[in-house]
């Protein structure tokens, strides 16, 4: 077994010994995936708005940070050269040549420049194209054409053999011919200034301001330098590696940083004194290893067209990036810096180097494997490893501790020197240093959950934090061999990459939830208000907390790596935010690492790799812009327009879903690009922070927008906010012409109704004035009526009282006529001397006596009004007492009671009624009584 661990050792050390350690800034791949164009790119420039253009094969690109747009040639052939001067951008492609400008829609639009000049050389290629002052000056293989773009008119240079290439030094153009040297272009004029055989017989690549000279660089034979003295060969350290490189494209950067682009070697940056500052190739990061052109930006980034893609360097980054793209150092979970050396612990490994040097990083034998940590103990290094814990004694040899296995961490146990505390797989273990050896001493007994986090407090009691169970508080003997009692801290929640740390003597416990400090005082754990602003911005990944040497206290999260700093003016915490997100640290999460190396320089562990950041170099002060690119508008289910980004649009009611993209033109892959945008007249509040570059809006109503967008990098926010303001009409039927009529036709109507409602209203009144006139006249007639009623009744009353009195007369004129008629005749049965004659005149009148049928006549009309009047009337032949007969038979009286009224005997009544019915000229069958009552 000893043997075959030996072998495997030997082998990993033969395999893995050496890891080349380049760190190089950070590198951006783009593929014709990416960009939807064909591999090779040929040349790039920059415009005044940092979007980038590229001329490729299949046209122009055009990247905006966010987006890739694609212009095809206009003759739909390869594009060999691009230069943007001011808002042009000039193209070269074969047999044409022009410049392309953006309208109001945001869209290029080619104007063609070839087609003023009467001919173009058959075949014709535009391979380079330079500006000076208000000249264009258009290289192909044949000729030279300089452009007047103020007077629109062409200058021709064809020199006799083919042109190699063009180069431009400051206000300079020098350019070199086959076979003949290279020539300058003064007033107009081509020049020959160099005709050296060394020249003349290599192909120049370029040529660069190189102190009060020029120096020049051909494709295999390296530098010269070129000055009135003639030309000699610049000598450098690198020219045994140049030999073997054929050299296609270079580029002198404002550093004076000289860049080589190789056709199979890749990108090698030289110093300006030809020093070899670092090498760039597919396995290190390049799409491919052939640089056709190199470009450096107005912010000092890199642009390198290859010939399949292209690549993007952030040469003046804070990060320099170590890329394990074999594979051999791996996943970095600890780093240390020890005695002056730098060790890195990896899945692969324990490997080290010298601080501060460009050595390579070296496997330390008997470590290939996991390593977990690193951990510097009273001067000794510590390593834990997934096979047990380590000593790393004389910089490079590893000691494994016998009787140890997985080990997480190591801590002191207080004072004690010799003694610490090892926390495993499967719970703690304490370790003695017995005469300089380090051994398993015992295993504490009672507690087997894995502790890869434990914190002590005091001399017998542990914290060990598990993820998955919870937080443990751990009571040991006074031997350290066994746990007295274990609790578990029941009010602290277990959390996903939760961890717990010692921070300047105090313990804290870190989750989702915040940090929570362990107060001793009240033996439990509390939320520390300071510390939680950690997360505090909801963008949790890792409750990992990283103390460091200089006192500052890590942690990583979704955005940012934020540190607090204690050693601040004051004394008091200070939270600083640093704008490098999880995603392009790409460690792991919950085994996130940094280490301080020197001065501002970290080391963070990646998970593959690692990055070396300079926070001296971050200026948080950049400024940023943003720009909306693009404005679309359509019907729903129909396909979107471009419209005008320079004015107010007005758009049909229909065309009511807006589409809108915007970027800031930013490259750098370290950091990450965020917007937040507004639709005023729509929503009231900003959209949550994204990463999207687009926003689309549905079915929006009718009124005025203004869509407002801004950005921001890491923390830093774009210096201004993109706007662009656009009305939706009005439906046809709610347009403002409509509007009026509706609003007069309402009037209108509401006029209508109110004439109808007051003529409904009049009538109803007039209805009601007549009803209630009725009712009136109703109800007076009904008291009329009722009046009447009373009346008659009254009358009737009356009538009745009459009839009583009439009938009372009668009656009483009936009794005394009979009275007196009864006296008469015993007066006449004792008259016999007649002497009572005069008392029997007297009876006699007053039995005649007319004041008694007067009265009884005005009580009879009283009775039955008008009754002899028409009697008299109808029957005009009747005497006075005929009349009185008529009315006492209208009393119904019988001729008996009639005869003492009349003073006539009851036969002369019978006669009487005999001769009345005879004046009245009755039929026989007619009754007397019957005919005087009807009337």
């Amino acid at each position: 077994m000893k043997l075959n661990t030996l072998l495997l050792s030997v082998i990993g050390f033969l395999l893995y010994g050496h890891i080349f350690s380049q760190e190089l800034p950070p590198i951006e791949s783009y593929g014709p995936k990416n960009y939807d164009a064909d591999n090779q790119n040929w040349d790039i420039s920059q415009a005044d708005n940092k979007y980038v253009y590229i001329a490729n094969n299949r046209g122009l690109l055009e990247y905006n940070g966010s987006d890739w747009n694609v212009y095809t040639t206009p003759n739909k052939t390869l594009m060999r050269s691009v230069n943007v001067v001011g808002e042009r951008i000039y193209t070269g492609c074969y047999m044409e040549f022009g410049y392309w400008i953006k309208d109001n829609f945001g869209t290029l639009n080619y104007f063609s420049l070839s087609s003023k000049i009467d001919e173009i050389i058959e075949d014709e290629e535009f391979w380079k194209i330079a500006s000076i002052k208000h000249w264009v000056i258009f290289q192909s293989l044949d000729r030279i054409y300089i452009y007047d773009s103020i007077n629109d008119t062409f200058n021709i240079i064809e020199p006799e053999s083919t042109i190699v290439k063009m180069y431009v030094i400051e206000n300079e153009v020098f350019f070199q011919v086959f076979d003949k040297g290279i020539f300058k272009i003064e007033n107009g004029v081509a020049n020959l200034v160099i005709d050296n055989t060394e020249i003349v017989n290599s192909r120049v690549v370029n040529m660069f301001r190189f102190e009060n000279n020029y120096l020049i660089l051909t494709s295999r034979k390296g530098f010269y330098n070129y000055s009135n003295a003639g030309i000699a060969k610049w000598n450098i350290a690198y020219d045994d590696e140049l030999k073997n490189m054929t050299i296609y494209s270079a580029k002198m950067l404002e550093d004076q940083t000289i860049l080589l682009g190789t056709i199979s070697n890749g990108l090698v940056a030289l110093n300006y004194k030809g020093e070899f500052k670092y090498h760039i190739n597919q396995s290190k990061g390049l799409q491919n290893n052939t640089v056709l052109t190199i470009e450096e930006d107005v912010d000092e980034n890199l642009w390198l067209g290859l010939d399949n893609g292209l690549n993007f360097i952030k040469s003046n980054s804070p990060y320099r990036i170590y890329y394990d793209y074999s594979g051999k150092l791996g996943a970095v979970y600890a780093s240390i810096v020890f005695k002056n050396h730098i060790y890195i612990g990896t899945n692969q490994g324990l490997f080290y180097k010298k601080l501060d040097s460009d050595d390579d990083y070296e496997l330390i034998s008997n470590t290939n494997g996991q390593v977990w940590s690193l951990t510097e103990i009273n001067d000794e290094l510590f390593c834990g490893h997934d096979s047990g814990a380590f000593v790393i004694r004389n910089i490079n040899e590893a000691y494994m501790i016998p009787g140890t296995q997985g080990t997480w961490d190591f801590k002191p146990l207080n004072d004690e020197a010799n003694v610490i505390l090892q926390g495993n797989y499967d719970g703690l273990n304490v370790l003695e240093k017995n005469e300089s050896q380090w051994v398993l001493r015992n295993k504490i007994i009672g507690f087997d959950i894995s502790s890869r986090y434990f914190e002590l407090i005091n001399d017998n009691t542990v914290f060990v934090s598990h993820e998955y169970k919870g937080v443990f508080k751990i009571k040991l003997d006074n031997s350290w061999s066994k746990a007295i009692n274990v609790e578990k801290e029941s009010h602290l929640e277990k959390g996903l990459n939760s961890s717990l740390t010692k921070y300047k003597g105090m313990v804290y416990y870190a989750n989702q939830k915040g940090v929570f400090r362990f107060n001793a005082n009240k033996s439990e754990f509390v939320q520390d208000s300071v510390l939680s602003d950690f997360y505090n911005d909801g963008s949790y990944v890792s409750g990992k907390l990283i103390p460091d040497n200089t006192g500052k206290l890590w942690n990583f999260s979704k955005y940012n790596l934020s540190y607090f700093d204690f050693e601040t003016f004051g004394n008091k915490p200070e939270l600083f935010r640093i704008s490098l997100a999880k995603q392009q640290t790409n460690s792991m999460n919950g085994y996130e690492n940094i280490t301080h190396l020197l001065n501002q320089e970290y080391l963070i562990g990646t998970s593959n790799g690692y990055m070396i950041a300079d926070f001296s170099k971050i200026d948080n002060n950049d400024s940023y812009q943003i720009s909306i690119n693009e404005v679309q508008a359509g019907k729903l289910d129909s396909e979107l327009k471009k419209i005008i980004l320079d004015e107010q649009a007005e758009f049909h009611n229909k065309t009511n879903n807006i589409f809108f993209k915007f970027s800031i033109p930013e490259y750098y892959r370290y950091s990450e690009k965020r917007f937040q945008y507004l639709l005023e007249g729509y929503n009231t509040d900003w959209s949550d922070w994204t990463t999207n570059t687009s926003q689309f809006y549905e079915n929006l109503p009718s009124g005025d927008f203004t869509f407002r967008v801004k950005g921001k990098i890491g923390q830093i926010e774009t210096k201004n906010e993109a706007s662009y303001k656009f009305t939706i009409a009005k439906p046809w039927y709610l347009s403002d012409l409509f509007i009026s009529i509706y609003i007069i036709g309402g009037l209108i109507l509401l006029l209508i109704v109110h004439l109808i409602y007051r003529t409904y209203y009049r009538n109803q009144r007039k209805k009601l004035l007549i009803r209630t006139q009725k009712d009136i006249e109703l109800k007076e007639l009904e008291n009329k009526q009722q009046l009447m009623t009373f009346k008659n009744e009254k009358l009737n009353q009356d009538i009745e009282n009459k009839n009583r009195e009439l009938a009372i007369s009668t009656m009483s004129l009936i009794k005394k006529n009979e009275f007196l008629n009864n006296i008469k005749e015993e007066l006449n049965k004792k008259n016999q001397n007649n002497n009572l004659n005069p008392i029997i005149k007297i009876i006699d009148k007053n039995l005649n006596n007319t004041n008694d049928w007067e009265l009884f006549e005005e009580a009879f009309n009283n009775a039955d009004k008008d009754f002899l009047k028409k009697v008299k009337s109808k029957h005009p032949a009747l005497t006075h007492n005929d009349l009185r007969l008529c009315a006492y038979l209208r009393l119904n009286l019988s001729s008996k009671e009639i005869a003492p009224l009349l003073n006539i005997s009851t036969r002369s009544v019978e006669v009487k009624r005999y001769r009345l019915r005879k004046k009245m000229e009755l039929e026989h069958e007619t009754s007397l009584t019957d005919y005087i009552l009807q009337l």
